[in-house]
């Protein structure tokens, strides 16, 4: 016997027809949202100048204004009464471009643009601003090689040195906008009082308009993108006043940008780059229609940034200079600890906002703390990534060059001052010339010891290789005391391996930031806001607080029950008053009932403003 075979029923088929269509729309659907939030490809190629062995004309004595002394370093369509920058690799000194310099009507025209598009972009969801963040990290992850070499020809820095600072903070910042972003600008929800149980309160957090960025040399791809993806996600549009000292780079970065928003379907005009010498930059700083200043510089800058934005009553978000602290405590391990303060002082060649400028050295440890590093100081080799020598070969390299001749000057005069105030040069300490980069603006990597808080080496920023050594006898509460002594408050560390110590001490230090058993790590979680306290600033930029600066807050308050329960206006208080008695009375007897102290005190003023309702 053979079972019969049976054919499907018309249920079943109908049941299996409509469980494929189902099916087929999911993935239709789910192809296409993809489709929508997925990044978008661009093509933003790395600049020649960018290339190992980039062969041009070698600046003798570089400066921005070189080409005022050399007319061959103009461009070949220059006009007579525009203003130039010369834009030279600081490691070399050969020519990369000379760019125009803005006047004060072009930046005006440039403030314009941008207000003109920022209401479009305003209007942008979410979803499509996280596309254009993703369409940035994948370019930056694709060209992360030119982007460091675009970095490194036009500050002298090393290629590791721009993966750290460029490559690295600018993929932290991008992956936070785009899992976090949203959350802390969506309205958020307010506790209510007992008054106002039939309201429900929210915060809406708005684009300001068009806001501004100022910002310095020594980072210029992660200086740029920093604070013009914040504004964009935010919703604003941004002006950019990039340092004169990374004008080409800056041009490259600020393109790639404009041709990611183009590539995405919007407006590029929300993004505008600002090359101009000093004098022309009160144009930004004072305009009424910029609705936010960040400024990332010195502290005589910052101060006059501040004074033409009061102007208009502008906010500010300042990141000033840093003297930051090295706090070794005597439980310090000097040995697992070494490579992390060897980065914090020569990293960019201590151009670094949050480099370490003072170890604060307990004398228990301090004789074999200097011995370590100074055995590791001794081995650091100079050069460019970029050049070869004349047998073609690249020599391994640890640190750049400094970014201009005169910072180097700087790093010799500062040094010169604090051996004649009685500190102790261990290594370094001199302007040199390279053998394969003679052009270059070298300092050698520097240690000098027996430096006391009395000296100006002790108190000024120096952002260069300066390894500067101070010694403590008591306990951690001198220390601190110590690293409290400077006008500065941006970073600090403290190492130690008694975590209650360690905690006592980062309670007790005044600045913005501490990282404890390592060096600047807080700047790569950027969920947390990032600047400092005293001359290093006020307001804060990354984390929520940083993107929320972007914003105006607006208080927002309505119905639970929209139309149901209302706001009642009791006869007692009611226009025109008909008692000042009863009116009183139900006034006061409503505070008591609320906040009374004790339960009878509640009583007895809800029983008052009982009786002030029947009068």
């Amino acid at each position: 016997m053979y079972p019969s075979s049976t054919s499907a029923s018309p249920s079943a088929l109908l049941g299996a027809l409509l469980a494929f269509i189902i099916s087929g729309i999911l993935i239709v659907v789910q192809r296409y949202d993809w489709n929508r939030k997925k990044s978008v490809k661009f093509d933003w190629p790395a600049p020649e100048q960018s290339f190992l062995n980039f062969e041009a004309e070698t600046i003798q004595n570089a400066t921005l204004r070189s080409h005022l002394s050399n007319a061959e370093l103009l461009p070949a369509d220059h006009q007579e009464g525009v203003e130039y920058i010369t834009c030279f690799d600081p490691s070399t000194s050969l020519h990369i471009g000379t760019t125009p310099a803005l006047n004060p009507l072009q930046i005006a025209e440039r403030i314009s643009l941008a207000r003109e598009a920022q209401p479009a972009w305003a209007q942008t969801t979410f979803a499509q601003r996280r596309r254009v963040m993703r369409s940035l990290m994948a370019w930056v992850l694709e060209n992360s090689e030119a982007i460091a070499r675009v970095a490194c020809r036009d500050t002298g820095k090393t290629m590791i040195d721009a993966a750290f600072g460029e490559i690295l903070t600018t993929c932290a910042k991008l992956e936070w906008l785009i899992k976090h972003g949203e959350r802390e600008l969506r309205p958020s929800s307010r506790r209510n009082p007992l008054l106002l149980l039939h309201k429900k309160a929210h915060v809406y957090y708005q684009p300001k308009g068009v806001v501004a960025a100022v910002v310095s040399w020594n980072y210029p791809i992660h200086n740029a993108l920093g604070p013009i993806i914040a504004a964009l996600f935010a919703g604003d549009a941004i002006v950019l006043k990039a340092s004169e000292q990374v004008a080409w780079s800056s041009t490259w970065v600020i393109g790639a940008v404009r041709a990611c928003l183009q590539a995405c379907g919007h407006d590029p005009d929300v993004v505008q780059l600002v090359l101009a010498y000093p004098e022309s930059v009160e144009t930004l700083t004072r305009s009424p229609l910029v609705k936010h200043i960040t400024f990332i510089g010195s502290e005589d800058v910052g101060r006059r940034v501040l004074i033409a934005a009061a102007e208009n009553l502008t906010p500010v978000t300042l990141e000033l200079g840093g003297k930051d602290p090295a706090i070794l405590l005597p439980s310090a391990d000097l040995k697992a600890f070494s490579s992390h303060w060897m980065r914090g002082v020569f990293q960019s060649m201590g151009q670094n906002c949050i480099g370490i400028e003072r170890f604060i050295v307990h004398e228990s440890t301090h004789d074999r703390f200097v011995d370590m590093m100074l055995e590791r100081v001794k081995k650091l080799r100079m050069g460019s990534v970029l050049n070869s020598t004349a047998e073609g070969w690249v020599s391994t390299v640890d640190v750049g060059s400094l970014i201009s001749h005169e910072h180097a000057q700087r790093m010799a005069t500062i040094v010169a001052r604090a051996r004649d105030q009685g500190a102790t040069i261990l290594t370094g300490g001199n302007v040199v010339s390279h053998p394969y980069a003679p052009g270059g603006a070298w300092f050698e990597p520097t240690i000098i010891t027996g430096v006391t808080e009395e000296m100006d080496i002790s108190r000024q920023e120096v952002f260069g290789p300066i390894m500067m050594v101070m010694r403590y006898e008591g306990d951690w509460e001198e220390a601190v005391r110590l690293a409290n002594g400077s006008k500065y408050g941006l970073g600090a560390s403290v190492f130690g391996n008694d975590r209650r110590e360690c905690e006592k001490v980062v309670r007790a230090l005044r600045c913005g930031m501490v990282a404890v058993n390592d060096f600047g790590v807080f700047y790569l979680n950027q969920d947390l806001p990032f600047g400092g306290v005293k001359s290093s600033g006020f307001g804060r930029f990354s984390g929520p607080e940083g993107l929320q600066a972007m914003c105006d807050p607006k208080a927002v308050v309505q119905d639970r029950f929209f139309s149901w329960i209302r706001t009642p206006i009791p006869r007692a208080v009611d226009y025109p008053i008909r008692s000042l008695v009863s009116s009183w009375d139900f006034v006061a007897g409503l505070a008591e009932g609320v906040w009374g102290e004790t339960w009878t005190e509640s009583v007895a003023g809800w029983w008052r403003l009982l009786k002030a309702l029947r009068a």
